[in-house]
Formats: C-alpha cells, structure tokens, sequence
C-alpha cells in the first residue's frame, strides 16, 4: 500500500516538471517569436543628384545594387528619399534643407554642386559624395586621407583626364587643330579641368575655344560659334547641366559632324563618338560601402577619400561612320568597350 502511495506521488512530480518545462519552453518561444517582431532600425538615405532621373539612371540603379549586395532592403531596413533638381541649380539647397528636416542618417551627393550645398547646410549629417572632381580644392575634406568634418566619399580626377582626353582626340583626328572646349563656368573643378587641356593643347599645338553653357538656350548658339571658329572637335566638361542636356548635344555634334569627346560613358551610349573617364557605375557602386560604414558607426571625417583604379575608353564606331571619321586602329586597339 505504502508502496503504491509513493508510485503516485513520483508520478505527480514526474508530471509537474514535464508540465513546468512544456511552460519554460512555451514561454521561450513566446518571447523569440516577440523578439523577432520587433521592428530594427529602418535607416533613411537621402539621395541627391542634380541632373533629371532620366539623365543618371544607371547612376542611381548603381548604388541601389551596391546598397543590396550589402544586405539593405528598401522598405525593410532602409528608405531611400531620392531628389533630382532636374539641372535647376536652385533646387539643389531647397532639397538639402528637406533632408535636413526629414533628419535623414546620411545624405548622398550626385555631383560637386551637390556637396557644397549639403555641407552648407548641415555639419552634423554625414555626406557621402560620389563622384568630386577636387574635393580638397573644393573645400569639402581636409586631405583626402583624412577628411575631417562630416564629409567622405569619391573623388574623379576629373581634371586630369581633360588632358588625357584632348591627347585622345588629337590621336582620333590627326588634322586636329581647333576644339571647342564646352562646359559651364559655374560647375565648381571646371576651372581646373580647363587649366589642365590648355596644358595638354599647347604641347600638341591645338588652339581652344570655350563655350560657356549655363541653360539650354546656350547650347545651339555654342554650337554656332563653335561652326564659326571652324572648331576641328569638341571636348565636353562634366556637369549637372551638360548630363541633363545630353541628348541635344549629341544630336548637334552628329549633326555639325564634329567629333566629341565626353566625360561619362553615357553619352557615348546614347549616340556620343567616345569617352575617356572614370566608370561612374562603379562610383556609385563604391558609395554604398561609405553608407554601409557610416550606418555602422565610422565617422566619416575618419574614412578616407577613394580616388578612382578603374577608368574606360568607350568608342561608338556607329557614330565614327555617322560624322565620317575613321578611328585610328591604335586607339580602337585601347577601347574598353566598342558600339557597333
């Protein structure tokens, strides 16, 4: 009897602990699953670039790809709040001070103008630029190992390749003895991109013509000019109004049968003769690193400029026939990419 009491007694404490761990392990799946619901933190990117969306897609889809291989899902665990001043300047401040308001986590620049306004505006938001001609020159970064301050990034050598570019177009057209040289004086590093094929055009003996474009209606009255100066080629500057105007300028080019040089391999995708320049796409690319560092801590006046390694010659040979040009074997040997 004693023995059948102290059966049931073990037995009730066999249940009470099967019963208590069913509790605990009901109670730790309660919480993981709670836990799991938690919203983490959704970071908010602002995006600027000056130029239309249209003008700087492939820009734009770059990074968005560069902030996905790192493992950010818009929607999810990033918003990006993406502005374009549509190659209106004055945009660009009234777009700054929105994301300043929107207290965004980090702004990302499209251009030199960009950057200067950002930094303007805030000293507490950090600025991630992609693609700074002269950033030091600039004022935006102490030195390009250590910026200082709230703003990193990219950097182009934009005013370097001027000179490489104008040796290319005098090895494309041998004969060369004029080029317009077209731009907009009020892009901050074109002063420098200018100083740099001056140079380059007094050691090949070439004469050069700047044509100064600060709104679309300047574009066919440079063109005229540059007919009028019995212009040989053109050399393109880089800047948020040449980007958005690009269609226009290349149909004049085609249209005046003037070979032209550009800055970016966009415009030789749409129709331009060829580019020597750095690969925007792996600028833009590049920059989601800057925001994936910043988003986890690093400051940015202790992330180092990124100078340019890859850099492209772009030749479409559709427009070479377009405008008569034959493209010398030796340069179409270096080309990185050929449009036939």
């Amino acid at each position: 009897m004693l023995n059948n009491k102290f059966k049931t007694y073990s037995l009730r404490i066999v249940e009470d602990l099967i019963f208590a761990l069913a509790a605990v392990l009901m109670l730790h799946a309660l919480c993981s699953h709670a836990v799991a619901q938690l919203p983490g933190k959704v970071y908010r990117i602002g995006y600027l670039q000056a130029p239309p969306a249209s003008a700087v897609a492939t820009r734009t889809e770059a990074f968005r790809q560069g902030l996905r291989d790192l493992r950010y899902v818009e929607g999810k665990n990033v918003v990006i709040e993406s502005r374009f001043a549509e190659g209106n300047l004055d945009r660009v401040p009234q777009i700054v001070a929105e994301f300043v308001r929107l207290k965004v986590d980090v702004i990302v620049t499209g251009g030199s103008f960009a950057t200067g306004a950002a930094k303007e505006a805030t000293s507490t938001i950090p600025i991630v630029m992609t693609q700074d001609s002269d950033p030091v020159g600039n004022g935006y970064v102490a030195s390009l190992a250590r910026p200082g301050g709230n703003v990193t990034g990219l950097s182009t050598l934009a005013p370097q390749l001027s000179g490489k570019q104008m040796e290319l177009l005098k090895e494309t057209v041998p004969k060369l003895l004029r080029v317009a040289v077209v731009g907009s004086s009020n892009r901050s590093g074109n002063a420098q991109s200018v100083k740099e094929t001056e140079h380059a055009a007094d050691a090949l003996r070439v004469k050069l013509y700047y044509l100064d474009i600060l709104t679309p209606k300047d574009i066919e009255p440079a063109f005229r000019s540059a007919k009028n100066q019995n212009a040989d080629a053109l050399l393109v500057l880089t800047g948020p109004l040449v980007t958005s105007q690009r269609s226009d300028i290349i149909r004049l080019a085609a249209k005046n049968r003037l070979p032209a040089i550009y800055d970016r391999a966009e415009f030789v995708e749409d129709g331009g003769l060829m580019t020597y320049s750095v690969s925007s796409t792996d600028l833009f690319r590049r920059a989601a690193h800057y925001v994936d560092k910043i988003l986890k801590g690093a400051k940015p006046g202790d992330l180092p400029v990124e100078q340019p390694t890859k850099f492209e010659l772009v030749i479409n040979l559709k427009t070479a026939k377009q405008i008569g040009l034959t493209i010398p074997p030796n340069v179409l040997a270096r080309a990185d990419k050929v449009i036939k």
